[in-house]
C-alpha cells in the first residue's frame, strides 16, 4: 500500500508443501470467492487498491478442480478487478495429455487453455513461453475484433 504497487491476491488451500496432498472443496467456485473476498477486503482495508484477482490454478486443486474452475472463470469477474491465470505448463495440461511439462504438447496444451481463459474473462496470462502466448494474445485479439 505504501508504495502503491499492484498486488496479485491467489488463492491457495493449504501451504505449498501441503496443498497438493488431499485436495478437498465442497463447492470449489463459492469457496474460492469466498476466500478472495474475505482477502480483498483485507487488502483495500489496508490500502491497497491495484488489487488483481488469481484462482491460483494448480495451488491446492485437483485436474478436475482446475478444468471446472476453468470452466467458470467468468465468474471471478464479480470481484470487477483485473483476473490472473497460470496456465502455463501445469501437470493439469500435461498429466491429461499424458506427457511431460517440457514436451511440445505441453505448450500446445498451454495455449488451448489460455485462448480458452481469455474467452472466459482472463486479463493478464502467466506464462513460461511469451513468444507463443502473445500470439495466443494476438489472435484472440484479432477474433474479438472481427466478431
Amino acid at each position: 500500500a505504501k508504495h502503491q504497487a499492484p498486488y496479485v491476491l491467489m488463492h491457495m488451500q493449504g501451504t505449498p508443501e501441503t496443498m497438493q496432498l488431499h485436495p478437498h472443496y465442497k463447492h470449489i467456485i463459492q469457496d474460492i470467492i469466498h476466500f478472495l473476498s474475505v482477502q480483498c477486503q483485507k487488502a483495500v482495508d489496508s490500502g491497497i487498491q491495484d488489487i488483481l484477482i488469481d484462482p491460483g490454478f494448480g495451488f491446492g486443486k485437483t485436474i478436475s478442480d482446475n478444468l471446472h474452475l476453468l470452466n467458470h472463470l467468468e465468474t471471478f469477474q464479480i470481484f470487477k478487478r483485473p483476473i490472473l491465470v497460470g496456465l502455463s505448463r501445469k501437470s493439469t495440461i500435461w498429466k491429461t495429455l499424458q506427457v511431460t511439462p517440457q514436451d511440445s504438447s505441453a505448450l500446445t496444451g498451454t495455449i488451448a487453455l489460455n485462448m480458452f481463459a481469455l474467452q472466459k474473462g482472463a486479463h493478464i496470462l502467466r506464462v513460461h513461453d511469451v513468444k507463443e502466448a502473445l500470439d495466443t494474445i494476438h489472435m484472440y485479439q484479432a477474433l474479438r475484433a472481427n466478431s
